[in-house]
């Protein structure tokens, strides 16, 4: 079975088990796990931000770092199909009492005059205030959409202008730096806090971070205790993303050239795929996802009318020729 489903699916490998098998560990909640401080200073460093926390999910990293950034009764906005409003349960509102408003765009970009005249300043008692912008990087529901740095750039110059604050989902932020080879520094320039996973194209098999300043990150440890997040000796997971960096990065234009490969069997134009998603309009996606499955492929629905799927280190080059091959012939 070739699994696209996701890039969340991969599984450890032998080196990397071999790492997490030797990683010296410590109690994380009382700060004494040699390899999570580590990584957390080394992914910091990546970026140039002054701190990072690990944490089990991507959510929770999305979590911290919006909500310190946005008071309970303040606003964040976002793209329409953001993850921190599409695929996280109303986290935000539901744990840190946030609202949000949204804008629309066809291939999740950022959107500056739109997004100037969302913003709504603080005007008193009466309504909601405007204090961050999100962005997402790359864009997950937007098929692997990368953001022009230029665009980030002029975000973050206005953003600063006003007065408020800027956050960067930064899943998938892996993809954009390669896509594109810009330096994660310049990534890291643009935002106040990040959220960075290690568990999708980087293969560990649980983590991500958030990142920002030195006393956004103290906070934040102090919520993921709240969130339930405080974990012990956590140096066996953070092993495993020292292994993703040191080896997986570099290696994802395989995975983008795969994903090329079957966007053009589905009909979709390869060079509207720059990372490792691709998003198939299709007549019943219910229908395709099952008939696919039936012939060795798993796909995801992410509407009535539209598949994903998604490429990874567990799918090798013979995997997307095979699976180019049945999708081609399935939706033909």
């Amino acid at each position: 079975m070739i699994d696209l489903r996701s890039d969340t699916l991969t599984k450890p490998s032998r080196g990397m088990r071999a790492a997490m098998a030797d990683a010296e560990v410590g109690d994380d909640v009382y700060g004494e796990d040699p390899t999570v401080t580590a990584l957390e200073a080394r992914v910091a460093a990546m970026f140039g931000k002054e701190a990072a926390v690990f944490t089990p999910t991507g959510s929770m990293a999305n979590v911290l770092a919006v909500g310190a950034l946005v008071a309970p009764g303040q606003e964040v906005l976002c793209e329409s199909r953001a993850h921190i409003v599409r695929a996280e349960l109303g986290a935000h509102g539901a744990l840190t009492g946030i609202t949000s408003r949204t804008w629309v765009h066809p291939d999740g970009q950022v959107d500056l005059p739109t997004i100037r005249e969302m913003y709504a300043p603080d005007m008193g008692m009466y309504f909601v205030r405007t204090t961050a912008v999100s962005v997402e990087n790359t864009h997950n529901f937007a098929g692997g959409a990368v953001l022009p740095l230029a665009d980030l750039k002029a975000l973050r110059a206005w953003a600063d202008e006003v007065g408020i604050a800027v956050h960067l989902d930064g899943a998938r932020i892996w993809n954009a730096h390669v896509a594109t080879g810009t330096p994660l520094v310049e990534y890291g320039a643009i935002a106040d806090t990040m959220a960075v996973c290690l568990s999708k194209g980087l293969g560990a098999p649980i983590g991500s971070l958030m990142l920002g300043t030195t006393e956004a990150v103290a906070a934040a440890r102090v919520r993921r205790k709240r969130l339930g997040g405080g974990m012990r000796q956590v140096g066996v997971l953070a092993a495993a993303g020292h292994y993703a960096l040191d080896n997986n990065i570099d290696r994802m234009t395989e995975d983008h050239a795969n994903a090329r490969l079957i966007a053009e069997a589905c009909g979709v134009d390869p060079a509207s795929v720059p990372t490792n998603i691709v998003v198939v309009d299709v007549p019943s996606a219910p229908e395709v996802v099952a008939a696919a499955a039936e012939q060795g492929v798993k796909l995801g629905a992410v509407g009535p009318r539209r598949v994903r799927l998604l490429t990874h280190l567990d799918v090798t080059h013979d995997d997307a020729v095979n699976a180019a091959e049945i999708l081609a012939r399935l939706l033909r």
